[in-house]
């Protein structure tokens, strides 16, 4: 069986910035990069919101850059999934798809969170071309044009807030005739003069062929259809952590987040660490899943010493 200091579940900006800092402290790292080696940044284009890139990147591009500095300093990228853990004793074991074993002494979990999708054709054609799931990210580029907000809850509700001050005006559509979202957050929403609140309804059909042009819509109570036209869609109706794997063993809230216990990467379970969205639940940023993934290897590093490991 193999057996390793440290080992590192998914990439993306969490990940990989794990992988430098454990990589340069001597930890030797192996990271599974999980079913799509860079996470979410993989299916984002413009990224003009991370600092030391004053032009703008495009998302693969920033990976690759986060991936060969980790190389850089030897860390072994597996291009692999773990499947399964054990977490019952202080030497932590893992499976991979393939059904090798491992051990390992520290675990570092960077798994992220995939955000939930309607499901329909045209979301998915036009995503990054009009469609997101992250209005604090692409928001920017929809300054002075009408825009649509998905959704009911209180991330919707964040959104639909966050893109009013940038935005003319932004629909929000809302499949019930109330909202989920907390008092506090629909009275952001009802106060905004130009938030418009569509009861009752649903997307039937993204529009546009290269860009979104509009959003065709349709009343659940009368079954009217109607076209609203934007040039923004914004899905707002979730996210999932992708931290299956890991309920048997880890503390969790309820939507499966991961209790990092606070100002730490730590998990309640020792040798285990997280960094990134599979714990962040609030600011969901590749600048904070970074600083996390550096926040998990030094705490990782620091558990090694004092466990007189290294």
């Amino acid at each position: 069986m193999e057996h390793h200091k440290c080992v590192i579940i998914g990439s993306g900006p969490a990940g990989y910035t794990a992988a430098l800092y454990a990589a340069r402290a001597g930890l030797k790292p192996v990271l599974f990069t999980g079913p799509e080696m860079g996470g979410q940044l993989m299916i984002t284009t413009d990224v003009e919101n991370y600092p030391g890139y004053p032009d703008g990147v495009m998302g693969p591009q920033m990976m690759e850059d986060f991936r060969k500095q980790a190389e850089r300093f030897d860390t072994d990228i597996r291009m692999e999934m773990i499947v399964k853990v054990d977490f019952t004793g202080p030497v932590h074991r893992l499976w991979t798809e393939g059904g090798a074993e491992l051990s390992a002494d520290t675990i570092i979990i960077s798994t992220g969170a995939s955000a939930k999708w309607l499901g329909i054709e045209s979301e998915q054609r036009l995503t990054n071309k009009g469609v997101s799931a992250c209005a604090v990210c692409d928001g920017f580029f929809f300054r002075g044009m009408d825009v649509v907000v998905v959704g009911g809850g209180d991330t919707a509700a964040e959104e639909a807030s966050y893109l009013a001050k940038l935005c003319p005006k932004v629909h929000m559509l809302i499949r019930r005739d109330e909202m989920r979202a907390s008092k506090i957050m629909q009275k952001r929403v009802f106060n905004a003069k130009n938030i418009e609140i569509h009861w009752n309804t649903e997307t039937v059909e993204v529009l546009g062929e290269e860009e979104v042009e509009g959003v065709k819509v349709r009343n659940n109570k009368t079954g009217e259809e109607s076209v609203i036209e934007a040039k923004g869609f914004f899905v707002a109706i979730g996210h999932k952590p992708n931290t299956e794997i890991f309920k048997e063993w880890l503390s969790m809230d309820d939507v499966g987040y991961i209790n990092a216990i606070p100002g730490t990467g730590k998990t309640d379970v020792e040798g285990v660490f997280v960094g990134g969205d599979a714990a962040d639940k609030v600011y969901r940023q590749a600048v904070t899943a970074a600083g996390t993934g550096c926040m998990a290897a030094l705490d990782a590093e620091r558990y090694l010493t004092e466990k007189e490991i290294i």
